[in-house]
């Protein structure tokens, strides 16, 4: 009997193949399909059916395997012909994911579908950091953008960004960190902490820590490279990496563990 052709658009997570939700993980053990990119967990892949196809549709910088149209066409097309398809994408699907593009595409063919909300890696690589975007006192709000716009060039938001204070995080800029930690300096934002994560909540996540005065020589010492996160504000400081930092500096007295607190009384 053909099978009823649906689609699930499902966000995988920053990349740890255990930061995918119930939901989704239901979703992927019950496909006939999967359309999977670049930055999904290749033992996310093992929880797909034994039976089901794995079709790479991966977008990397100057190489893309499919344009977004030929994407578009085969969801539906493996929908059709196989049943449920999950469209499988790295972080969330609307965050940078053109995941509302897709979900409309395919109802124009009148196929059910549906979106399965993934944990983005705008939020998640941070707090893996311990790097919280908001910190009472700290920093009331941040922003997510993309470093890179379709045309190639880098965002007018990032300039606007760049006068706030409020947590800045880029996706898609390891490219344009010169050119961003420039406009950060033209504000007079030189001592700002920024860190960059590359590969982050992967086993291969590396890390850089520095401010906008120094983190392209940081990033470079230690090679860091796409796919990679920028985090610029004052909540960086909040590292442990660099709060141990700062208390050395400071020559402050670090709690040890046999030392008594000053709990109130019961």
């Amino acid at each position: 009997m053909k099978k009823q052709a649906k689609v699930s658009l499902v966000g995988a997570g920053p990349g740890d193949a255990e930061l995918i939700t119930l939901k989704g993980l239901r979703a992927l053990r019950s496909a006939d399909v999967v359309l999977y990119d670049a930055l999904v967990s290749k033992d996310l892949l093992r929880e797909a059916p034994t039976d089901a196809r794995l079709v790479y549709v991966g977008k990397r910088a100057g190489r893309h395997h499919f344009k977004q149209e030929e994407i578009n066409l085969l969801i539906v097309q493996m929908a059709f012909q196989h049943g449920h398809v999950v469209r499988l994408k790295g972080g969330d699907a609307f965050v940078f994911g053109r995941g509302q593009e897709e979900l409309e595409f395919v109802r124009a063919f009148g196929v059910e579908a549906r979106v399965i909300p993934g944990i983005s890696s705008s939020i998640a690589v941070a707090e893996l950091q311990e790097v919280p975007l908001t910190r009472r006192g700290v920093s009331e709000s941040f922003w997510v953008l993309t470093g890179t716009t379709r045309s190639g060039e880098l965002s007018d938001d990032v300039r606007l960004a760049a006068q706030s204070r409020a947590t800045v995080v880029i996706l898609m800029g390891m490219r344009k960190l010169g050119q961003i930690a420039a406009l950060f300096r033209d504000r007079g934002r030189g001592a700002v902490p920024v860190m960059v994560v590359q590969s982050g909540s992967t086993r291969s996540e590396r890390v850089a820590l520095g401010t906008v005065d120094t983190i392209e020589a940081e990033v470079k010492a230690r090679g860091l490279g796409s796919p990679g996160i920028i985090v610029i504000g004052e909540v960086v400081a909040l590292h442990p990496d660099l709060r141990a930092a700062a208390e050395v500096a400071q020559q402050k007295v670090t709690v040890s563990p046999h030392r008594q607190l000053p709990w109130p009384n019961a």
